[in-house]
């Protein structure tokens, strides 16, 4: 890629390794980005988005951090950044921190453990302004509540002494975004900046990025697994795996004729709105040419019922004044019904009560928090009314999968000890054998290895732990599992992978889902009902056919109009 001119940001032979410790007196190293005599190279011309693209692992978010040096102390860089004709990897701590935030600025995937849980919004605005253009405390905090403007906040000036928690996901981006840019920088490096958010904050981000791109006329490297969100910000693609670039150039020319296998099996493993197939291609059938022949297995439509939600409510109290509460209605009077090997998918946006529904069928909120109304029949049995011990039984048939694999497994215990754990609490099994082969049964099933067993979760990718997760609901032999935003965190590929592994247990062992999701076009490879929320309220409740295809509110259709799509020629 050149621009014809100096360009903004000039990569070139780039190779980044990280050092492991001695084996025998010899320093090991990891390989994360390039390979033997082969760097990464691109350019960021001025006023020009350029989006890296690829899965997991693929050097994307390491390139993007050697920018900075913002990578662990024992990482070693060679070949060449210049920034403004500036040699980057030359540069002194002092140097680097004069750039970051003011000429370079960074927003990461994770507001939360971005943003300082102990200062308020406009503390931490206002830190750059202070710092890099030597403002007052007044000229900061005024600047700092126009930058929320900018940015879309609604009433900006009382959230300047908000808390980050007190703010919605969305919210908290748009924070992170008013910091980076309240320097006005030239470069802004957006590091997945959208996944973790719903369709319709997600676009709202991508077309705020877009416009405050265009007003300061700066450039962006914008970091991403996904090519449906990259089609429509970037001007220029970027193609990473395994710590190479296998392809870049122009977004048009990428997205209509792709010269890389990977390329063209990133842009087909994703689901899409238009077709309902059995199975998703994942990146290496795509590569190897092998031809998608499954045949899903018919779903029964006379299978016995075995949840059945009626009128279901949940509220919380809220602090209102000094010693008042008041109630907040977080779900008002959801109903449906599930049958057995059926999957019933739950959508709507950010605080729609999809999530607060599927924790409060299972009884994973406390009544003290706030009160509970109508019914939930399992099996014939209410859920909402069982004591805790007659809870207990009817937790084995009924688990939940969460969002962020990272913080669902305990980080101190072995996948082992993970999956043994819930056997010995419900007494499955005869013996330690017993329990430790049933679980290295499940890790073959769920796609992993027997060596698993001993690691620890910091060791697995995002989507072996998502399996392992998996794997730990199975111990239990449950009939019902609820996924709430179960591979809204994981990169295309792997989110193929697990989605396919959800249709094959499903097909196998004759599970029922309630499949909790933003992302309609995955509900519409999962799911055979839908069910779509808004505000605590069911707005439209069909066949999945029914309501992709001819949705009858606008909710809905505003919610699939919020797709990313890929590339859309002007």
């Amino acid at each position: 890629m050149s621009s014809g001119t100096n360009p903004l940001l000039s990569i070139k032979d780039l190779r980044v390794a990280f050092r492991l410790g001695k084996t025998n007196g010899v320093v090991q190293r990891a390989q994360a980005v390039g390979r033997e005599h082969v760097g990464v190279s691109f350019e960021i011309p001025e006023n020009t988005t350029v989006a890296l693209v690829g899965e997991s692992g693929s050097g994307k978010s390491v390139t993007a951090m050697s920018i900075l040096n913002l990578l662990p102390s024992n990482a070693e860089r060679q070949g060449s950044i210049h920034f403004q004709g500036r040699d980057l990897l030359a540069a002194s701590l002092l140097d680097l921190q004069k750039l970051r935030g003011r000429e370079i600025a960074c927003v990461f995937q994770d507001p939360m453990t971005s943003l300082n849980p102990v200062f308020t919004v406009g503390q931490q605005i206002c830190e750059p302004l202070i710092k890099h253009l030597g403002l007052s405390r007044r000229q900061a905090m005024t600047r700092a509540e126009a930058a929320l403007h900018e940015v879309g906040m609604p009433e900006p000036k009382r959230r300047l002494s908000a808390h980050p928690h007190e703010l919605s996901g969305g919210q908290q981006q748009r924070v992170m975004i008013a910091m980076a840019l309240a320097c006005e920088p030239k470069l802004l490096i957006a590091d997945e900046p959208t996944t973790a958010l719903d369709v319709t904050i997600q676009r709202q981000i991508m077309e705020l990025l877009a416009t405050l791109k265009a007003k300061h006329r700066m450039s962006m490297l914008f970091i991403s697994h996904d090519l449906g969100v990259v089609g429509e910000i970037a001007d220029h693609v970027v193609v990473m795996r395994g710590g190479t670039v296998r392809e870049q150039g122009p977004v048009a020319g990428i997205f209509a004729s792709p010269q890389d296998a990977y390329t063209r099996a990133l842009l087909a493993c994703r689901p899409t709105l238009a077709q309902r197939s059995a199975r998703l291609m994942v990146i290496d059938d795509h590569i190897s040419g092998k031809a998608n022949g499954a045949v899903g297995k018919a779903k029964d439509p006379k299978s016995a019922v075995l949840i059945e939600a009626t009128a279901l409510t949940k509220s919380f109290w809220m602090r209102s004044g000094v010693f008042g509460r008041k109630e907040f209605k977080a779900v008002k009077g959801a109903s449906f019904t599930l049958r057995r090997g059926h999957t019933l998918g739950v959508v709507g946006e950010s605080g729609s009560g999809k999530t607060t529904m599927g924790l409060t069928l299972l009884r994973l909120h406390e009544v003290s928090g706030g009160p509970v109304g109508g019914s939930v029949r399992f099996d014939g049995q209410d859920l909402l009314a069982l004591s805790a011990g007659e809870l207990l039984p009817m937790r084995k048939r009924i688990q939940v999968v969460f969002q962020n694999p990272y913080a669902s497994l305990n980080p101190r215990f072995t996948i082992g000890q993970t999956l043994v754990e819930p056997m010995l609490i419900h007494r499955i099994g005869s013996s330690d054998a017993d329990r430790e082969a049933r679980a290295r049964a499940l890790l073959s099933k769920v796609g992993l290895s027997d060596d698993a067993m001993h690691k620890y979760p910091h060791e697995f990718s995002g989507g072996q732990r998502q399996r392992v997760a998996i794997a730990r609901c199975l111990t239990l032999s449950p009939e019902l599992l609820v996924l709430d935003e179960a591979v809204s965190a994981l990169d295309v590929s792997v989110q193929a992978q697990v989605l396919n592994l959800l249709k094959d247990l499903q097909d196998e062992l004759g599970l029922a889902y309630i499949f909790i999701s933003h992302d309609l076009a995955v509900v519409r490879f999962m799911a055979d009902e839908v069910m779509v929320m808004k505000d605590g309220e069911v707005v439209e409740q069909a066949s999945v056919a029914e309501i992709l295809d001819s949705p009858k509110q606008d909710y809905t259709r505003r919610l699939m109009g919020a797709i990313p799509r890929g590339y859309v020629a002007a």
